[in-house]
This record gives C-alpha cells, structure tokens and sequence, in this order.
C-alpha cells in the first residue's frame, strides 16, 4: 500500500465522525455519565452561570452552594415516562453534582437564582474587601 493510501485512510479514521462517536464512551472528569452543560459570564465586578438542567421537575430538586469562590450545584434529574422504557439514553438524568470555581470571590449575601425553560440561571457579585491592603513591615533578621 502506497504511503498517500495510508495516510487517507488514517485521516478518514481519525475524522470528527470517530471522536464524536467515542466521545460518550470516555470517562469525563466527574463521572461515567453525561454532563450538563454551562457557560459563565463575567461584566464589571457581576458572574453570570447558567447550567442546562433540562427535566428538572421541581425546583425543590435543585440546591445551590456558595463558598467564597467555589459554587456548587446539586440537582435530580427524572425523565421517566409513564408506559415506556427506556431504550438508548443519550440525556442526563439522576443525580447532578457539579463544583465551579469561580474567577473571583462572591458576596454569599447577594445571590439570585432562577429556573427558566431548562436553563438554571445563577446570578452573583464579586466580594470586595471592606479593608485596603494592609501593610506588613520587615524586620531585620539578626
């Protein structure tokens, strides 16, 4: 086999086709499961996160966590349907659990959270300190 004959047939092998296909197959860094997706937004001293949560029932199935400049997210996921089984599973469902680091610290005080059409929408300020930097003097090591 010529040598342009075998590097056709490994680009052919190796397309966006066979990635996309094993991608489902490969342990993410959470869990064996689909994940959800998000995006975050930042403007001034404001973060934007929104998750996709599609099928979330009840907003009580959702909890949101802050701590400083780490944000986590705990969800349920049902997507039964009364009379069918499920055949092939390509949506998550089950239980969701996701830490974010965030760019920058939060105030815990200021948070709002909404659920609108599939999409969990947490809005939250950057913590400023109260305090400027704060000096700290030198002493001559004898």
């Amino acid at each position: 086999m010529p040598f342009s004959d075998w590097t056709k047939h490994w680009q052919q092998f190796f397309q966006n086709d066979f990635w996309g296909s094993i991608q489902p197959l490969l342990p993410s860094s959470n869990s064996n499961k689909p994940s959800s997706g998000m995006n975050i937004y930042k403007k001034d001293n404001e973060l934007l996160v929104v998750i996709s949560l599609p099928g979330l029932e009840k907003i009580e199935d959702a909890e949101v966590y802050v701590s400083y400049k780490t944000l986590e997210v705990k969800a349920t996921i049902n997507l039964n349907f009364k009379g069918f089984e499920l055949v092939e599973e390509g949506l998550f469902q089950g239980q969701f659990q996701k830490t974010i680091p965030l760019p920058f610290a939060v105030k815990e005080d200021r948070i709002e959270a909404t659920y609108h059409n599939g999409l969990l929408f947490i809005h939250l300020h950057r913590l400023i300190p109260d305090e400027p930097k704060k000096k700290i003097v030198i002493k001559k090591s004898e």
